[in-house]
């Protein structure tokens, strides 16, 4: 089956799904593979769920007389009718945003500043941004769609390329370069390299580049391109100046633009230019100022993303949806050096670092040491194997079972706090703590 067939079919079908018991009736279910799993062998119950045709890679799970079709690759498949319906879709804007750290957050944030002047806005669902999500997301987007935002995440070389060429965006923006899946990337050129792979399609293709003008990497990597500067500082090629600043008492952040001020319940110096490049982006498509002001003032963190609690009169900063060396570093920072008070920090492994891992992990432990944060509760294998040695300040556990069965011993220490920062990568699922306070 050819993709200008599979397009033909997909334009009368309900949508794709990957999933046999999601399907839609009416809908193609595309039967993906991976190292636990095979769906393969669940087309015949897309099927029987009321899928109107099933795509398998296998030619074993071929029955055309069940509307069971073989394709050579079924990711492959998906990726090009994504790309072909696309193409069909030329005159819809798309802005691709990618980065190290707050990629969601500010897609999230674009979306809701571009909806104030948009009827129909399309972005990326949650966070489906890699080689899956991103056909899926397109695949989602209808003709009747006036712009869309559209997250790209890359955990190797090469993937933010090949995205690229299935989004084929209009507008870009890096939200900036982090220690983030080093396993994948090595170290920082190549987490830079593969970031900037973004800046590549859009000078080839003579698209333009949002850019933190504060950021020396994006400043000096997009010169030359058709570019769009915000920033702190005034400079006369910059064309969005905002002032940062925030209150403590409200955990609150609040940003100046043309004498205007914008209140964000996003609270970290880290998330200021997630907010910023937000805004610049709705100026850029000519969203009114109070409407920018309004978006930005009702959008509330969630997903366990910079999330404020308040229990016990503690107050709780959640921000555990995922963690690597720099969005640790900038957490913890910002909590050391801008939160006053009686501070606690519960922090879990960060995930994905290769042979980089214990390292960095290290390196978190001796700022610790070294912060007015009073005390600190590192959860997991890779914190807990690291060469410092648990004192009164830093206290280590193998994992969260181990920390939940002793959290009793330390029930005076938490509820005497001020603040509490619980941050760690997805797997640790910190958030079920907040439950035990």
């Amino acid at each position: 089956m050819n993709i200008k067939n599979l397009y033909n079919l997909y334009t009368i079908s309900s949508g794709v799904e990957i999933n046999s018991k999601k399907v839609k009736k009416g809908s193609i279910f595309f039967a993906l593979k991976g190292k636990n799993f095979n769906g393969n062998q669940f087309a015949n119950e897309a099927i029987s769920n009321g899928a109107m045709m099933s795509i398998v890679d296998d030619p074993r799970y071929t029955f055309p007389f069940k509307n069971i079709f073989f394709v050579k690759n079924t990711l492959f498949s998906l990726q090009e009718l994504a790309k072909y319906h696309r193409l069909q879709l030329q005159n819809i804007p798309i802005i691709a945003i990618t980065g190290s750290n707050g990629k969601t957050t500010t897609k999230e944030l674009t979306a809701a500043i571009l909806a104030e002047k948009y009827n129909l806005v399309h972005s990326t669902n949650e966070n489906f941004n890699n080689h899956i999500g991103i056909p899926l997301t397109i695949l989602s987007m209808s003709k009747k769609t006036q712009i869309s935002v559209i997250e790209i995440g890359a955990n190797h070389e090469k993937e933010i390329e090949k995205m690229c060429s299935i989004i084929n965006p209009d507008y870009g923006y890096i939200t900036n370069f982090g220690k983030a899946h080093l396993e994948g990337f090595k170290d920082m050129k190549g987490v830079i390299r593969g970031k900037l792979e973004l800046y590549d399609f859009l000078k080839k293709n003579k698209k333009k580049v949002f850019v933190n003008g504060d950021d020396p990497i994006q400043l000096t990597n997009s010169l030359g391109m058709n570019r769009y500067i915000f920033s702190e500082k005034y400079n006369s090629y910059v064309n969005v100046k905002i002032k940062y600043s925030w209150n403590q008492k409200n955990l609150t952040s609040i940003l100046d633009l043309n004498n205007l001020q914008i209140v964000s319940k996003l609270i970290g110096n880290y998330n200021l230019y997630n907010i910023a490049s937000a805004i610049t982006i709705g100026n850029y498509f000519q969203v009114s100022l109070k409407k920018i002001k309004k978006a930005v003032e009702k959008y509330v963190p969630n997903n366990y993303r910079s999330q404020i609690f308040q229990k016990k009169n503690i107050k709780i900063i959640m921000d555990c949806y995922n963690a690597n060396p720099t969005s640790m570093k900038n957490a913890l920072t910002y909590f050391n050096n801008q939160i006053e008070g009686k501070k606690i920090a519960i922090l879990g492994d960060m995930d994905e670092l290769g042979f980089s891992s214990k390292e960095e992990h290290q390196k978190i432990i001796f700022y610790l040491e070294k912060s007015n944060i009073n005390t600190v509760f590192l959860i997991g294998e890779m914190f807990f194997h690291t060469t410092i040695k648990t004192s009164d300040k830093v206290k280590k556990f193998f994992n969260k079972n181990i920390f939940i069965q002793c959290i009793n011993n330390y029930c005076s220490i938490i509820l005497n706090t001020d603040y509490l920062l619980i941050k760690g990568s997805r797997k640790n699922y910190l958030e079920s703590i907040i439950d035990l306070i």
